[in-house]
């Protein structure tokens, strides 16, 4: 039996700067629940991990927006400057 479980990224942890993947975003629940066409700014971040729970992420981003709850596998951390 296939585990349909989301693997998550070892690597991001509270506090870890990420940005969503577009290809794992666009056809997951997350975006059907959505406004049709994403902003832009969950593809460019830095958005800011604030808090981990089982396979989710909270997410804060550096605009006066609200945070969100995206899968750890849509994530990814950002590139070092």
């Amino acid at each position: 039996m296939a585990d349909s479980t989301p693997a998550a990224a070892p690597s991001l942890k509270k506090g870890a700067l990420v940005r969503v993947n577009r290809t794992a975003y666009t056809h997951s629940l997350e975006a059907g629940a959505s406004d049709p066409v994403a902003p832009g700014y969950l593809f460019e971040g830095p958005g800011e991990i604030l808090a981990i729970q089982g396979h989710y992420a909270q997410l804060r981003w550096r605009r006066p927006v609200p945070d969100v709850w995206l899968r750890l596998d849509q994530l990814e951390a950002m590139p070092a400057a």
